[in-house]
């Protein structure tokens, strides 16, 4: 685990725009058990891809017409309690940090893995949400 001192930034990039933290599996399942409408779960990471892709391009991706109703995060190997049960959601995916998943009425309708993140530039992944959110939201 990395102290927490240093991931502190990177959980506020995403809190301080309306992500909802979910830190442990009891406020993962209370929230995607009981959730209507859409929400989008990134599991947040330290690697460089999360950090000049992924939160970019999340963040980007909510300057849209259409975007889900929800935001939330969990942070992988930070919380690994609801990072392990965001992922259960997140079947048959295998797990992988970072990755953003898209639900509607607690289903999940749309993913984006490691290797959809990985090379790509915050644009593009902001484009690929916002194709998504056109269609699901």
């Amino acid at each position: 685990m990395y102290p927490e001192e240093l991931v502190k930034p990177m959980r506020a990039e995403l809190t301080q725009h309306g992500f909802r933290e979910l830190k442990n599996s009891e406020e993962v399942d209370n929230v995607m058990n009981n959730m209507e409408g859409t929400a989008l779960l990134v599991v947040n990471s330290v690697c460089g891809c999360a950090a000049g892709s992924a939160r970019p391009g999340v963040l980007r991706s909510l300057d849209h017409e259409k975007k889900p109703a929800h935001l939330l995060t969990v942070f992988a190997g930070q919380d690994g309690e609801a990072t392990e049960r965001a992922r259960q959601h997140m079947l048959p995916f295998p797990p992988s940090s970072p990755s953003i998943g898209l639900f509607k009425d607690g289903e999940l309708v749309h993913m984006i893995e490691r290797h959809h993140i990985e090379g790509r530039t915050a644009d593009m992944i902001a484009a690929h949400l916002k194709m998504a959110y056109d269609q699901f939201c």
